[in-house]
């Protein structure tokens, strides 16, 4: 008898590449949608790979991403698997939540209105 492993898992059960699921994604995409709509970012990039996952926002296609939104299951239990990590590689915020990793990104909203 012969039996294959489903697509996307390996013979240890652990996924091939680390993904954000549905309900990350749509934690992300509500902040990126008020950023968008505040007129400071343009456009994302999302890259799943064998240890991370990760959504790159930028202010123009054609640069180099503001922010990175890191996914790291490996340092689940350190440091925690979500960080945000700025233009020149500085981590900005690392948690185990992703929610409050985030609010580093929506203090770039408040402004002082004349």
């Amino acid at each position: 008898m012969n039996m294959q492993t489903p697509s996307g898992y390996s013979q240890g059960s652990a996924p091939a590449q680390v993904a954000f699921d549905r309900r990350e994604l749509s934690v992300i995409l509500s902040v990126y949608g008020r950023m968008v709509a505040a007129g400071e970012w343009r456009d994302y990039g999302i890259s799943c790979l064998r240890d991370m996952a990760v959504f790159s926002v930028f202010r123009r296609t054609a640069e180099h991403p503001l922010y990175r939104i890191e996914k790291r299951p490996r340092l689940r239990s350190k440091q925690g698997q979500y960080a945000v990590v700025g233009m020149d590689g500085q981590i900005l915020k690392r948690g185990h939540d992703l929610k409050t990793v985030l609010r580093v990104l929506e203090r770039k909203l408040i402004r002082v209105v004349d």
